[in-house]
């Protein structure tokens, strides 16, 4: 962890907190932080879920700080692409419930970050945008791929190419994010969502998420197979057992996540 990138551990839930202000920027050294953080997370099996947001009222993050990019220099401009490639990636793989707490203005990367996480919850005075090609640029950590996924070509065209920011409720309409809560609530929201998934067995979320994501690489003849596969795959876990036999007795289930 660093000082710019905040971990608290509530029951099952890791929440991870931006906080470079004033406008919670990514560097090379926090985006490395996330990365290596979801891989312990990942590790952690008393995790089930992560929830991401921003310091302060303003912003959830504003992406990168444009300093870096001012020179023109290309070997910074690699290195830093591959440093957010990684770190966004790695949180889309994580094992259990992502969530990202979008508490204020969401630019660039810091867009981006939230559209790798599974689920995104706004407060209603957030306002989205990839703004990157009026400075020259482009999203390079995921946001033309994740946002045209998630919003389909013409809107993810009207944002990135047209550089069109969304306030919270459009982004709501249009699917980018999935609830909408008054300000100052986006966290709270995001961490009773949180607490919904140590409802189900973490093995079968995880298997779950796969699956749901591999629609964006495969084909539905391939995931089919694979779906099947997976649920006998269940059957060699402790959670498999603990689950349907909790159900059967009317109690609660333990799991082991395994």
């Amino acid at each position: 962890m660093t000082a710019q990138l905040k971990l608290e551990k509530q029951g099952h839930t890791a929440v991870v907190t931006m906080s470079n202000p004033p406008a919670n920027t990514w560097t090379k050294d926090t985006l490395t932080a996330l990365k290596n953080l979801v891989i312990e997370l990942n590790a952690d099996k008393e995790i089930y879920s992560l929830v991401i947001t921003g310091e302060g009222e303003k912003f959830f993050s504003a992406g990168a700080d444009l300093n870096v990019f001012a020179d023109g220099d290309k070997g910074v401009a690699a290195d830093m692409s591959r440093v957010f490639g990684e770190a966004f990636e790695t949180l889309s793989d994580f094992r259990g419930v992502s969530i990202a707490a979008i508490n204020g203005f969401a630019m660039g990367g810091g867009l981006e970050v939230a559209l790798a996480c599974d689920i995104r919850i706004a407060e209603a005075q957030a306002q989205m945008a990839l703004p990157e090609a009026k400075v020259g640029l482009l999203p390079c950590a995921g946001g033309t791929q994740n946002l045209s996924w998630l919003v389909g070509e013409g809107w993810a065209k009207r944002m990135i190419l047209c550089g069109e920011r969304l306030k919270a409720d459009k982004a709501q309409q249009i699917g980018l994010v999935e609830e909408v809560v008054e300000q100052g609530k986006a966290l709270e929201a995001a961490l009773e969502l949180a607490k919904k998934v140590e409802d189900q067995s973490p093995v079968a979320v995880t298997a779950c998420k796969a699956l749901i994501q591999k629609g964006r690489t495969g084909t539905i003849n391939s995931a089919l197979p694979l779906e099947r596969e997976l649920f006998v795959t269940l059957f060699d876990t402790q959670d498999q057992k603990e689950g349907v036999n909790a159900f059967l007795e009317k109690r609660k289930a333990n799991w082991v996540n395994g």
